[in-house]
């Protein structure tokens, strides 16, 4: 049933919709038929650009709904982003005090809502998923406590419009591709670690086949910062891109800090 906060998000929906058809994009979208179009559903992305929210929520939006993501805290603290942010629905999230967050979500998905989750926790540097001992067990552990399907939500591309590192392009044509694959469903005495497993495993698929069919590769790989070191392009290796993303995540949790050590 249409609340409230569906009359922001939904404008939200068409402003982005419209920036869209402005840069170009060719968004293509595939398997928003495995997203159940009622009840509670768990999403679970990865994590490329600042902008994942407005591609990942697509197939949400084909199926009639609208997916209340978990975002950092700090986005929410925005004058005009922090207002659409609460206006929509979306849950807050501090890192070093994720209860808060788990009872909203807990509560959303009670409602029979969509709830989008970045097991990742930030943006990777590599621009392939990040290793299984990086993804946080928060989305296995809201569709086990709550029956909801845990549906993997894929996407890449849209890291060459807006990511890590300032980069921004506002070049026209960019493809992106979103996939969405079958919905998890816990096994018979599997927990927590091991829904997460295959949620890893699913995830990291549906990525390596969106990059398999990327329309538009590079003609020089090494020289592109945006395509993978493991398919000899520009990205950071492995080791690098670990080290970056834990040091986006130090910086934001000092920052955090230091903002929880001025209100006290």
């Amino acid at each position: 049933m249409p609340t409230r906060r569906d009359r922001p998000y939904r404008a939200v929906v068409a402003a982005a919709r419209f920036l869209f058809r402005v840069l170009g994009l060719r968004v293509e979208v595939r398997g928003a038929e495995h997203l159940p179009a009622t009840g509670p559903v768990v999403v679970a992305a990865n994590h490329q650009s600042f902008a994942d929210f407005a591609v990942v929520g697509l197939p949400a939006v084909q199926r009639g709904r609208l997916v209340r993501f978990l975002a950092k805290e700090a986005v929410f603290r925005a004058p005009v982003a922090g207002w659409l942010m609460r206006a929509m629905g979306h849950v807050p999230v501090d890192r070093r005090a994720g209860a808060a967050a788990a009872v909203r979500a807990l509560r959303l998905l009670r409602a029979g809502e969509v709830v989008g989750v970045y097991p990742e926790a930030t943006i990777g540097h590599a621009f392939l998923l990040k290793e299984r001992a990086d993804l946080r067990p928060g989305a296995a552990r809201l569709a086990m406590e709550t029956g909801a399907p845990l549906v993997p939500v894929a996407h890449w591309g849209l890291h060459r419009v807006l990511t890590v590192g300032g980069r921004l392009s506002v070049r026209r044509g960019r493809w992106v591709g979103v996939v969405v694959g079958e919905p998890l469903v816990p096994r018979p005495g599997e927990g927590v670690e091991e829904l997460t497993d295959r949620l890893h495993a699913r995830l990291e698929t549906l990525v390596e086949c969106l990059v398999d069919r990327y329309p538009d590769p590079p003609r020089a790989p090494v020289s592109a910062w945006w395509w993978p070191a493991a398919r000899g392009g520009g990205a950071p290796n492995a080791a690098d891109a670990a080290r970056l993303d834990r040091a986006a995540m130090d910086e934001a949790d000092d920052h955090a800090a230091r903002r929880r050590a001025r209100q006290r």
